[in-house]
């Protein structure tokens, strides 16, 4: 009769919830089974060639299976392109890849609970995603992975500004600067220098881009411009003078150097004409027939010898009285029969 109760108690609805609830409590009491990583909610920064403490704390009971892992994630890329930066397991620090020489712990051995990685000397290229991952088999029931992001300040590098389109009055422009470094990235400000200062109006600028669009272009638009980028490590600037040109006056002074180029080459051909006309009149002319005779023009056929004998005749013509005294004479004379 005993023996009947007794089964029938083992068999009461809360047995099973009993025996549950008992297992249960002995799981939570029995040390090493449960992991829980801890690192901080917001970004972390500190400025280039400066020092940064990634903080990374975790509960556990630390056993001979500790493990305790950090790696790098540069911004953009997949989880599965981490790369090592050291480790501690067996009671040893490895550190490992390009940042081994600058990355440290921050207590070493990591077994009380803190596992924050010192970096010294941060370079822009340390800026991306940090992994702190602990491992305690078989603690695997709850998160042992931590990730931190991390920015490295720098300051704005010296920008360098530029213009494009037309600067003639009446019409638009753009201007552009950009710093090729600064983390976070810089804003820009452009502002006109002088005392005649480009109605606000006309100017229509983007901050984030550092573009500057000048519309409806006047003289006093001429000038110089300064771009200032900024973060919250510093400030740069460059300048730029631009030149607006009126084109009605251009036309007018390039009709007025056309006429004045005109006049002048009409006066030199002018000039050339009557020089020439001059020097024409001043000059003896001396023209020969086509059917003259030259009187030392030598006859075909006729030697040397008698080309000189008839030099000689017309020296002697030359010196006797002309052709009609000589015939006159002879008439006078007595006829000798």
């Amino acid at each position: 009769m005993a023996g009947q109760q007794d089964l029938d108690t083992t068999r009461l609805p809360w047995g099973p919830f009993f025996c549950g609830a008992l297992l249960g409590f002995v799981s939570l009491s029995a040390p090493g089974l449960a992991v829980e990583v801890t690192v901080p909610a917001e970004p972390l920064s500190a400025p280039e060639g400066g020092t940064a403490e990634l903080t990374c704390s975790y509960s556990t009971s630390v056993g001979d299976s500790f493990a305790l892992e950090w790696s790098f994630l540069q911004p953009g890329k997949p989880a599965s392109a981490s790369h090592p930066i050291l480790y501690f397991t067996n009671g040893h620090l490895y550190p490992t890849g390009s940042k081994a020489e600058r990355a440290s712990l921050l207590q070493n051995p990591p077994t009380t609970g803190v596992a924050t990685l010192k970096l010294t000397d941060v370079r822009s290229s340390d800026t991306g995603t940090y992994l702190c991952q602990v491992n305690n088999p078989p603690d695997f029931y709850t998160n042992g992975l931590g990730l931190i992001n991390f920015t490295v300040l720098v300051p704005p590098s010296n920008p360098l500004c530029s213009q494009s389109g037309p600067t003639a009055v009446g019409g638009s422009t753009e201007l552009r600067c950009s710093s090729s470094r600064g983390a976070p990235k810089p804003v820009y400000k452009w502002v006109h220098l002088g005392s005649s200062p480009t109605p606000p109006g006309n100017m229509v600028q983007d901050e984030v881009s550092g573009q500057l669009i000048l519309t409806n272009l006047s003289l006093t638009s001429s000038g110089t411009y300064r771009c200032v980028a900024t973060n919250q490590m510093g400030s740069a600037s460059c300048e730029l003078t631009l030149s607006v040109t009126d084109s009605s006056k251009g036309r007018v002074a390039g009709t007025l150097i056309g006429v004045l180029l005109g006049v002048l080459l009409l006066s030199v051909a002018a000039f050339c004409l009557i020089r020439f006309q001059r020097d024409r009149k001043k000059k003896p002319q001396e023209t020969y027939g086509g059917s003259d005779l030259r009187e030392d023009a030598m006859a075909p056929g006729i030697s040397e010898q008698a080309s000189m004998k008839m030099d000689s005749s017309k020296g002697l013509l030359e010196r006797s009285p002309s052709a009609s005294t000589v015939t006159s004479t002879k008439s006078k004379l007595p006829t000798v029969v």
